[in-house]
């Protein structure tokens, strides 16, 4: 299927591995020109050297999203689109697991700022430029946390729960969908990345138990029994950037093998 988003710019956030890399590859391979952000510039460069292989245009910006320097150094970055993207995937590096009751106001503050507000505010940058050229999609990467919270990842339920309120909102705006802007949110389940392996670390220490053993675990309580991809993960999230998908807005979309047992 061809998607019809050729030539068009993304900003994928988050790129220079696991789900957002993933995200990177699958536009890229749609003919996408792409500029990543990530904090790690030798990871980043060489992620971008990889999505060059697919024959488009592939800026990298080493930065923190999370701040407005970040953000600025992206809006300026030279050869990028300033603010006129077509495509924005959201995506920041969930806040470390742990019990509720060591966390202080600066750990929420933190959190809420890198899961909740920056997409905001990328999206704020973006999206009425979207609408006055009559194309836009925003994919933000949360989290299945979101429909079945985690213990140990309170941080990540609390502050991924209030961007998907305000999405709700946003997203049904008729200045947007109306000008064919969707605005979803996709939600990863178990993915074979650096971010599963963390968690599963602080489960394992939890528990007394190894890695492996927590993460062989871990499969069994997924349907599909085994662990998600980037490049599936990817590849859903090159679809809801599609044509095709600009009748989907507002929506959650879950990729977990399975795993959410309940029906709505």
């Amino acid at each position: 299927m061809d998607l019809g988003i050729k030539g068009k710019w993304a900003l994928v956030c988050g790129a220079s591995k696991g789900l957002g890399l993933g995200c990177a590859r699958s536009l890229a391979r749609e003919g996408v020109n792409v500029v990543i952000v990530a904090r790690g510039a030798e990871v980043l460069q060489a992620a971008a050297e990889s999505l060059r292989a697919s024959g488009v245009q592939v800026i990298a910006v080493a930065a923190d999203i999370t701040t407005v320097a970040g953000r600025e150094a992206v809006w300026s970055v030279a050869g990028g689109p300033g603010k006129n993207y077509d495509i924005v995937v959201t995506n920041a590096g969930g806040p470390p697991p742990g019990d509720f009751r060591d966390w202080d106001r600066e750990a929420w503050i933190k959190a809420v700022d890198g899961n909740m507000l920056t997409p905001i505010e990328l999206i704020k940058a973006t999206v009425d430029g979207m609408a006055e050229r009559g194309f836009g999609r925003i994919v933000n990467i949360t989290s299945s946390a979101v429909k079945a919270p985690i213990d140990i990842l309170g941080l990540s339920n609390g502050a991924r729960s209030g961007l998907t309120g305000f999405v709700a909102g946003a997203a049904r705006t008729t200045k947007l969908a109306s000008r064919n802007v969707t605005i979803n949110n996709l939600l990863p389940g178990a993915y074979d990345t650096d971010r599963l392996k963390t968690t599963m670390k602080g489960a394992a220490e939890k528990s007394g138990q190894s890695i492996d053993a927590v993460l062989e675990s871990r499969k069994k309580t997924i349907p599909a029994m085994r662990f998600g991809q980037p490049d599936e993960f990817g590849d859903t999230c090159a679809f809801l950037c599609s044509q095709q998908a600009g009748y989907i807005t507002g929506q959650n979309v879950l990729t977990d093998g399975g795993a959410y047992p309940g029906t709505y």
